[in-house]
C-alpha cells in the first residue's frame, strides 16, 4: 500500500493503463458525487465488502479513496492482506479532491 498526495494519485492514475478507481465510502457519501469511472464498495459493509473485494482482479492497480483518506487506507491494508500488490490510498480523500466529480443526485 502506498499513500499518495492528490497530485501523485492523479498523475499515477493517468499513466496507469491497468488502473481501477475504488470508492469505499457509504451510499450517502457517494450520493454527493463520485470520481468518474469509480467502482463503489462500502467498507462499512463488513463481510459484504470482503466478498466484493475478493472477486476483483488482483493483477490490476487500485486507486482507493474515501471521504478523508482514513477508511481508504484501511481498505488498502485489507487488500494487501488479500494478495493485492498495487493499492494506492488517496491522502485527504474527497475533502481535498479538486478533480472531476460525477453528481449522482
Amino acid at each position: 500500500m502506498e499513500d499518495l498526495t492528490q497530485e501523485e494519485w492523479v498523475e499515477q492514475l493517468e499513466n496507469d493503463s491497468n488502473a481501477v478507481v475504488l470508492d469505499v465510502r457509504t451510499d450517502a457519501e457517494v450520493a454527493d458525487g463520485i470520481i468518474p469511472n469509480a467502482i463503489h464498495i462500502d467498507i462499512y459493509k463488513g463481510q459484504e465488502f470482503l466478498d466484493a473485494i475478493e472477486v476483483l482482479d488482483k493483477s490490476k492497480s487500485y486507486y482507493v479513496y474515501c471521504r478523508s483518506g482514513n477508511r481508504s487506507g484501511k481498505a488498502c491494508q485489507i487488500m494487501e492482506q488479500l494478495g493485492f500488490e498495487k493499492a494506492y490510498n488517496l491522502e485527504g480523500g474527497m475533502l481535498q479532491w479538486t478533480g472531476d466529480v460525477v453528481d449522482l443526485k
